[in-house]
């Protein structure tokens, strides 16, 4: 039984606009529905949790997609306290040792190999995996007025994507662990990392793009449009 956890309480305040990034309008539906289906498209993933702003007026209350559970409960200010809600909030069949992914709610252009190959090898890894891409570009360090400082090697650096793959358990402490320290936690890798964890990659397409500005929406429309 594996469950996912969707992060759904942030304004995306680069984003700008009335509506929250998760719910402009995509390819016919919304950005958040594109993330929510292609993680319950796969045969493996039991149901999800959507953690919601508290006064979320645009969530249309869907109870399920495609024949599987849909919960919905509060988030938090960060990150980290949404993603520990909806850990708390899912079923008690889900116990400690149990995989449950996280997956962004503006990550709308997930493929479903890619999904496929992170389920099979973080399954397989005592810690859990994240799909993650190479860094390909040079990399620049800069000073404080913004001019080139020096060339930084790219030699073992990687993106940090979503979904990522978890034991609902260890997840959990990991991340109460990281907000007694006042840590703000960019990605749940990040809190497992804090405890001498050393999660899998698990290299991912480039085009799992993460929606965070209105120039992001046509980028991916033609990525969902491409997709096999």
């Amino acid at each position: 039984m594996t469950w996912a956890v969707v992060p759904a309480a942030g304004r995306g305040m680069r984003f700008g606009g009335a509506v929250p990034k998760q719910y402009s309008p995509l390819s016919g539906r919304t950005v958040i529905e594109h993330s929510l289906r292609a993680v319950l498209n796969h045969d493996g993933v039991d149901g999800v949790v959507v953690a919601l702003a508290n006064d979320d007026g645009y969530w249309p209350g869907w109870r399920d997609i495609g024949g599987k559970p849909v919960i919905t409960c509060i988030g938090g200010s960060e990150r980290a306290d949404s993603v520990l809600a909806g850990l708390r909030a899912l079923p008690g069949t889900v116990d400690d040792d149990q995989w449950v992914l996280v997956h962004d709610a503006a990550r709308p252009c997930l493929r479903a190999l890619d999904l496929a190959r992170l389920l099979t090898v973080g399954q397989a890894d005592p810690v859990g995996a994240l799909l993650a891409a190479p860094v390909r570009d040079t990399l620049k360090r800069a000073d404080h007025l913004g001019h080139s400082q020096s060339t930084e090697p790219r030699d073992w650096l990687w993106r940090a994507l979503t979904p990522q793959l978890f034991r609902r358990g260890g997840l959990t402490r990991a991340l109460q662990a990281a907000l007694r320290a006042g840590v703000k936690i960019t990605d749940e890798a990040m809190a497992m990392e804090r405890l001498g964890l050393r999660p899998c990659l698990v290299e991912g397409s480039e085009d799992n793009i993460k929606v965070t500005t209105q120039a992001d929406l046509p980028l991916a429309e033609f990525i969902l449009g491409n997709m096999d």
